[in-house]
C-alpha cells in the first residue's frame, strides 16, 4: 500500500482553480517533493491531504484513510508543519513540545524518552529553557519539526519548511530529515528551492495547479529531448533579448552571471552564435547538462508558449 494516493484532486476558490486534477502516489518511506513557485498549488495540496479543507472534486487516501470520510483518523497518523508553524513565543522550547504532546495525547510514560530523543535529534538540548521567540529562524524550524514529531507520525507533511532560513540551517534541517527516513517515516515536502528538490527521491513539478511532470530528479534531467547551452556575455540583457527573438531558441533564463537556453532538437548552436555575432554579441558558449531548474523552466515555458524565465 502507498502512503499517499491522490486521484483527480481539484480545489476551486470561486473562479480560481488552485489545484487541477492532481493524481500521484507517494510510496511508504519515500521523500517526495512537491516543487513549484508561489501560487502553484503546493499549500492547497498540503491542506487537502491533511484534512484541513475539503476538495471540490477528486479523492485521496493518506495512511490508508480517505481524506473526506476519515479526516480525524488521518490526523492521528500525520505530522504537519505549515509555512508559519504555530509556535508560542512566550513559551520555552520544552513548554512548546509539552503543549503539542498534550494536543496529541502522547502517553505520559513515553513522553520523557520521546522528548529527549527529539531534543538530541534536532540539536535543541542546550536550548530547552530558551523562549521560542528568542530562537534563530533555523532553530524555530527545528523546534517546529520536533513538535510535529512528538506523537511519532507515519507521514510528515512539510510546507516549505526552510523558507527564509539561512543556507547552513537549511542543510542541517535536511540532515534531520534524512535521519527520519532511516526510521521509516514518509516525508511529503513542498519547496520552491530546486537544490532542495534535488535531494528528494521523486519530485512532482506543479505549475498553476497542474502537475506537469513526476519522476526522480535524475530521470527528469536524463529524459530532456532538447540540448541546453550556457552563454556568458558582457551584456546579459541584450543577449537574452536577442535569444528570445530567435525561432530555434525555445527557452531562456538568467542563471547567476550566465544565461541558459535550449534549442529545438536537431538544431545546431553554430547558427545561433552566427546570428548573435551579426548584432555584435560575443560570448563564451558551451553545452551543459540541464539542471532540475532548467527542466522546470523549460516545461513551464512550453506550457505557456513563452521564452522568458
Amino acid at each position: 500500500m502507498n502512503a499517499i494516493e491522490i486521484k483527480g484532486l481539484t480545489k476551486r476558490f470561486g473562479e480560481l482553480t488552485a489545484l487541477d486534477q492532481l493524481s500521484l502516489d507517494v510510496h511508504k518511506g519515500e521523500l517526495f517533493g512537491l516543487v513549484g513557485p508561489d501560487g502553484a498549488g503546493k499549500t492547497t495540496t498540503m491542506r487537502l491531504l491533511c484534512g484541513i479543507m475539503d476538495p471540490t472534486s477528486g479523492e485521496a487516501w493518506v495512511a490508508g484513510h480517505n481524506i473526506l470520510r476519515e479526516p480525524e483518523q488521518i490526523k492521528e497518523k500525520i505530522g504537519y508543519m505549515s509555512q508559519r508553524f504555530g509556535l508560542y513565543g512566550d513559551l520555552t522550547v520544552m513548554e512548546n513540545i509539552l503543549f503539542y504532546a498534550d494536543l496529541y495525547d502522547v502517553p505520559k510514560k513515553e513522553l520523557p524518552g520521546r522528548i529527549e530523543k527529539l531534543l538530541v535529534f534536532s540539536n535543541l538540548s542546550p536550548f530547552r529553557s530558551r523562549l521560542a521567540q528568542n530562537l534563530s529562524g533555523g532553530m524555530k524550524q527545528k523546534l517546529g519539526l520536533a513538535c510535529a514529531l512528538i506523537h511519532t507520525p507515519e507521514i510528515l507533511f512539510l510546507d516549505e519548511p526552510t523558507f527564509g532560513v539561512d543556507p547552513i540551517s537549511r542543510g542541517e534541517f535536511w540532515q534531520i530529515l534524512y535521519g527520519l527516513l532511516k526510521e521509516g517515516v514518509t516525508i511529503f515536502v513542498s519547496t520552491a528551492y530546486m537544490d532542495e528538490a534535488e535531494r528528494c527521491h521523486r519530485v512532482g513539478l506543479l505549475h498553476r495547479g497542474k502537475l506537469i511532470a513526476c519522476d526522480e530528479p535524475d530521470r527528469l534531467k536524463l529524459n530532456a529531448k532538447e540540448p541546453f547551452f550556457e552563454i556568458r556575455s558582457r551584456n546579459r540583457k541584450k543577449t537574452k533579448q536577442a535569444l528570445d527573438r530567435m525561432g530555434t531558441v525555445k527557452g531562456t533564463g538568467f542563471f547567476g552571471d550566465s544565461i541558459h537556453f535550449r534549442l529545438d532538437a536537431g538544431e545546431e548552436i553554430d547558427g545561433v552564435l552566427r546570428d548573435l555575432r551579426k548584432i555584435g554579441i560575443e560570448g563564451e558558449t558551451r553545452e551543459i547538462p540541464p539542471s532540475l531548474e532548467d527542466i522546470f523552466i523549460s516545461m513551464t515555458q512550453s506550457a505557456e508558449g513563452t521564452h522568458a524565465a
